[in-house]
C-alpha cells in the first residue's frame, strides 16, 4: 500500500514539475526522489524516476543524469544516458558539464566507435577546449587524450591548418608523433592507407538516429508561425511549437543541435530577427539579430558559422553576406557578393558556399548566374551558369553535387531540373519534377532530395515529392502538409525522444 502511495506522490510531483522550468526538475528528481527510492527499495517509484529522467535527456544535461545514474546503479537508465550523449556529441561538447568530466570520462567518451560526430575535427576540438579549460591541472594529459583523437582521419588541410599550429601539439613531442602518423597516413596512396592499422585510424561507426523533416514557417497565404514535422518512418506529419511571431521568407538551417530561422518577412517588415529552436525541449528562443534586414535570403552552414546570403530589405536586392558563429554569438559581415541577390539558393560543397540564381532588382531579371565563395580566401568568384534563369529555385546537396529545382523567370514556373559538378564546372539536366514550383523548400537525406511544397504560379502547394538519383526519378510522398505553404524553411534533425 506504501508503494502506490509514494508512486502517487512521485506522479503529483511530475505534474506540477510541467509547471516549472524544465531545465531545472530532472536535477531535483536526481537528488530527492531517485535516491529516496533507492533507500526504502520502492522499485516501482524508482523505475517512474528513471523513465521520467530518460524523457528529459538533453545534451546539457545527459552527463548529469548519466552520472547520478551511475551513482545509484539505474543501469538501463546509465545506458541510455551514455548513448544519448555519445549520440549528441556535437551539442555536449559545448556545455558545462562535459567541461566538469574527469579525464577518464573524457576518454571514455572520445574513444568510442559509437561516437556521432559530422567529422573528426569535433573530437579534437572538444580535448583542446577540456584542456584549456582547466590548462594548469589538466595539460599533462594531453598525449593520453590525443591517443583517442582519430588524426588520421581529418583532412590533410585541417591537420596543417589547425592541428599543427595548435600551442598545446607544438610543446607535446607525444602528441607531434600522433600529428606525424597522421600526415604518413596521407602521405600513402589511398590503396595502402589500411596497411597502417591503429584505433586511431578505424573510421567510427555511429548509430545513426531516426530523422524527421521541418518545415518552419512560410505563407499560406500570409506569414504564419506554424512548423510541422514529418516522420519519414510512420510517413506521419505532426505539429510542434509555433514559432514566436509569424515568419516566412527566412532562411532556415540546422547547426549545432539547433534549427535556425533567419530573418525573412513578419507580414508587414522585413526582420533582422533569428529564432532558434530546441526539438529535445519543443521551444524557441531568440539569439542576436543580424545586422541587416533580409528577406529572401539564402542560409546555409559551412564549418561553425551561419552565412545569410542576399536577400531583400525592404527597398533593394543585397549583395551583401553576414555570418553568425554560435561560439561568439556575433554576426559579423564578409565579403560581399558580385551581384545583387534576392530570392537566392544556396549550398555548400566540398567547403564552398554557392548562391544561385536569384533576382538582380537593379536590373530586375531573373538570374542564372552562379557564384561560389571560399571561406579561406574570403572571395566570391563566378562559376558556369545555370542553362536556364532562376529566381526562387529550390536549391540543395546531394553526394557533392548542387540542384537547382524548379524557380521561375518572370511569370514562368519552372517544373525543371538542373545539377551543378563542381569539379568539372558544369550544369546537366535531370528529370522534371511531377509539379511546377517555385520558393519550395528542400532538404537532402538517406540519398533522396526533397522539395517541399512552394506555389506553382497561382496556388500555395501541401505536396511534397523526392528525386531519387539512382532512378531518375521524381515521386510524391504519400501524405501532403496539413496545409499549402510556400516560402517555408525546411531542415533534417533528430526525431526529439
Amino acid at each position: 500500500g506504501n508503494q502506490y502511495f509514494y508512486i502517487l506522490v512521485v506522479f503529483l510531483f511530475l505534474q506540477q514539475c510541467s509547471l516549472c522550468d524544465h531545465t531545472l526538475y530532472p536535477y531535483i528528481m536526481l537528488e530527492v526522489l531517485l535516491p529516496a527510492a533507492s533507500l526504502l527499495q520502492l522499485m516501482d517509484v524508482r523505475q517512474v524516476c528513471c523513465e521520467f529522467l530518460q524523457s528529459q535527456l538533453h545534451p546539457t544535461n545527459c552527463l548529469g543524469i548519466r552520472a547520478f545514474a551511475d551513482l545509484h546503479t539505474c543501469t538501463q537508465l546509465f545506458s541510455q544516458a551514455h548513448g544519448y550523449a555519445e549520440q549528441h556529441f556535437s551539442e555536449v561538447m559545448l556545455g558545462e558539464e562535459f567541461m566538469g568530466l574527469s579525464l577518464q570520462q573524457v576518454c571514455s567518451l572520445i574513444s568510442s566507435d559509437k561516437l556521432t560526430v559530422s567529422t573528426e575535427e569535433k573530437v579534437f576540438e572538444a580535448m583542446v577546449a577540456w584542456i584549456k579549460h582547466d590548462k594548469e591541472a589538466r595539460l599533462e594529459h594531453m598525449p593520453k587524450l590525443m591517443e583517442h583523437v582519430r588524426l588520421p582521419l581529418l583532412s590533410r588541410d585541417y591537420l596543417v591548418q589547425i592541428v599543427e599550429e595548435e600551442a598545446l601539439i607544438k610543446n607535446n613531442n607525444t602528441c607531434k608523433d600522433f600529428l606525424i602518423e597522421a600526415m604518413k597516413y596521407h602521405l600513402l596512396p589511398a590503396d595502402q592507407r589500411h596497411l597502417i592499422k591503429t584505433d586511431r585510424t578505424r573510421p567510427r561507426t555511429p548509430i545513426s538516429l531516426p530523422k524527421v523533416m521541418i518545415v518552419v514557417g512560410g505563407q499560406a497565404p500570409k506569414a504564419i508561425r506554424s512548423v510541422e514535422c514529418y516522420d519519414f518512418q510512420e510517413d506521419r506529419w505532426y505539429q510542434v511549437a509555433d514559432l514566436p511571431s509569424r515568419r516566412c521568407r527566412a532562411g532556415v538551417v540546422f547547426m549545432a543541435g539547433r534549427v535556425y530561422a533567419v530573418g525573412g518577412f513578419n507580414g508587414s517588415l522585413r526582420v533582422r530577427t533569428v529564432d532558434v529552436y530546441d526539438g529535445g525541449r519543443d521551444q524557441w528562443t531568440t539569439v542576436p539579430s543580424m545586422q541587416e534586414r533580409r528577406s529572401t535570403l539564402g542560409a546555409a552552414v559551412l564549418g561553425d558559422l551561419l552565412y545569410a546570403v542576399g536577400g531583400f530589405d525592404g527597398s533593394t536586392g543585397l549583395s551583401s553576406v553576414e555570418a553568425y558563429s554560435y561560439k561568439t554569438n556575433e554576426w559579423t559581415f564578409v565579403a560581399p557578393m558580385n551581384t545583387r541577390r534576392s530570392s537566392v539558393g544556396v549550398g555548400v560543397v566540398d567547403g564552398k558556399l554557392y548562391a544561385v540564381g536569384g533576382y538582380d532588382g537593379a536590373s530586375r531579371q531573373c538570374l542564372s548566374t552562379v557564384e561560389e565563395y571560399n571561406p579561406v580566401s574570403n572571395q566570391w568568384g563566378y562559376v558556369a551558369d545555370m542553362s536556364t534563369r532562376r529566381s526562387g529555385a529550390g536549391v540543395g546537396v546531394l553526394s557533392g553535387q548542387l540542384y537547382a529545382a524548379g524557380g521561375h523567370d518572370g511569370p514562368l514556373v519552372r517544373k525543371s531540373v538542373e545539377v551543378y559538378d563542381p569539379p568539372s564546372n558544369t550544369w546537366r539536366q535531370v528529370c522534371d519534377m511531377n509539379m511546377c514550383r517555385r520558393n519550395a523548400g528542400v532538404c537532402a537525406i538517406n540519398g533522396l532530395l526533397y522539395v517541399i511544397g512552394g506555389d506553382d504560379g497561382s496556388c500555395n502547394l501541401s505536396s511534397v515529392e523526392y528525386y531519387n538519383p539512382a532512378t531518375d526519378k521524381w515521386s510524391l510522398i504519400p501524405t501532403n502538409m496539413s496545409n499549402g505553404r510556400s516560402y517555408a524553411g525546411v531542415s533534417v534533425i533528430d526525431k526529439p525522444l
